[in-house]
């Protein structure tokens, strides 16, 4: 909790000990609503109801929706109907669905019919399409105005509609069947004659998506642009709602989770209250399970080469760092390369490019890597020989590491599926059994040939 929430938090219990709600209206009216969503669960129930009632119901809305959704659910109960369908009412569009999106189906009926016929048909809409495609995150508030309108015909217009939409930077132009065919700033419109046309003064190549476009392409093209807001349409090109920034910035925050927790292989549980102790297990077991095969599989190999081991009894000293250094190197690469698919850094095309590079790389550090524990063997065991069988084996699986970790990302890819499941946990398994097999392959052959 942020120092600004802690003393949020304790002037909400001084305010609610001391009885009037007179100095608790005040306060809340002031405080800043991200404050008061940190500080709230610190409340009980009884005293969260309390706070939500009193405070104003566009504050209250953008409170509710900081929160987990469990506890969402409870403070709505707790409100009373006329007071939750109130605050869902003050919350746009594209957050009140995330809200009800995610309550059981009869819950979320139940609110939906307490709510404005117009509004409940809005968000009943948007919950029909898919909740990481556009249509699941865009706003149906915006404005439009028709391109035969004068400039001061749509300045009214603005005045008249701002107050209920989410933003007023971008007015989007269409024509009588409500397709896109233009944009206009506030800048522009306010900068131009009143008497001036829309339409002389809107630009026509207009960057919109369509309802069905994957959130993350949506967020890439908002980053590309410098958008407050991208139009999104159906496939007539008919103007159906914007996606705005703010949007975009829990995109990013949920993209990024998603990949962070896929390359740990944990597959994305929500926020972490919200998820049991059954259900998170469940999500890890099955990676668990098969990366304890790949660990026995690892093992099988050093099992096969047992003779040699036992000739070189040194040999089993190397093993961690001849394990732990090519998968380490494996899960570094697999990061950049994730990284750069996500972004766009990386396209398709430049796989040969990729993987040349990060080679590179790995031969670079696979050499001094090589020497540095070519020279630790020999230091200590005085044997030339098995300084050449470390120090190689080292370079050589860092190699393959490299390899790997561009590859099979770049390839899970290409078919379409997220490559930060090509994980760091998967690529290390993998890379454990082939820089075993590498040292004892080689140690073998040296030692068959030279001993």
């Amino acid at each position: 909790m942020t120092p600004n929430s802690k003393d949020v938090l304790e002037k909400l219990r001084h305010y609610l000990a001391a009885g009037p709600t007179e100095g608790l209206r005040r306060f809340l009216r002031e405080v800043h609503y991200a404050d008061l969503a940190e500080a709230l669960p610190e409340l009980n129930l009884a005293q969260q109801i309390k706070v939500i009632r009193l405070c104003e119901p566009s504050k209250a809305a953008a409170v509710l929706y900081e929160l987990d959704r469990k506890e969402v659910a409870a403070l709505l109960e707790g409100l009373g109907e006329w007071r939750a369908a109130l605050i869902l009412r003050e919350m746009s569009p594209d957050d009140a669905v995330d809200l009800l999106g995610e309550m059981p189906q009869e819950e979320r009926e139940r609110f939906l019919s307490l709510m404005g016929a117009a509004e409940a048909e809005d968000m009943q809409e948007l919950l029909e399409y898919g909740p990481e495609t556009a249509g699941g995150i865009m706003t149906t508030e915006y404005v439009a105005v028709r391109r035969d309108l004068t400039v001061q015909e749509a300045i009214d217009r603005l005045r008249a509609t701002a107050p209920d939409v989410e933003t007023i930077y971008y007015v989007f132009v269409v024509d009588g069947e409500n397709h896109l065919v233009g944009v206009v700033s506030l800048r522009e419109l306010i900068l131009s004659s009143p008497s001036t046309r829309v339409a002389d003064i809107m630009r026509t190549e207009v960057v919109s998506v369509n309802v069905r476009t994957d959130q993350e392409e949506v967020a890439r093209i908002v980053a590309k642009y410098d958008f407050l807001a991208v139009p999104v349409v159906d496939d007539e090109h008919r103007l159906l709602g914007i996606v705005t920034v703010d949007d975009i910035l829990d995109v990013l925050e949920e993209e990024a989770t998603e990949d962070i927790l896929r390359l740990a292989n944990i597959e994305y549980e929500g926020r972490y209250f919200e998820a049991g102790v059954l259900a998170r297990a469940g999500k890890r077991l099955p990676w668990l399970v098969v990366l304890l095969f790949g660990g026995l599989l690892a093992g099988n190999v050093i099992a096969n080469f047992s003779a040699t081991l036992s000739a070189i009894t040194a040999l089993a000293f190397f093993m961690t760092v001849m394990a732990g250094g090519p998968g380490n190197l494996a899960t570094q690469t697999l990061a950049v390369v994730v990284r750069g698919l996500a972004t766009g850094e990386v396209r398709p095309r430049e796989v040969l490019a990729v993987i040349l590079g990060e080679v590179e790389v790995a031969t670079l550090v696979g050499i001094v890597s090589g020497l540095i524990l070519a020279f630790v063997a020999y230091a200590w065991q005085g044997e030339v020989l098995l300084g050449i069988v470390v120090g190689i084996s080292l370079a050589l699986s860092m190699i393959i590491a490299a390899v790997i970790g561009s590859f099979v990302p770049l390839i899970i890819n290409r078919f379409g599926v997220d490559p930060a499941l090509a994980s760091g946990p998967f690529i290390t398994t993998l890379m454990d059994v082939c820089s075993m097999l590498i040292y004892f392959s080689l140690a073998t052959f040296i030692m068959n040939r030279f001993i």
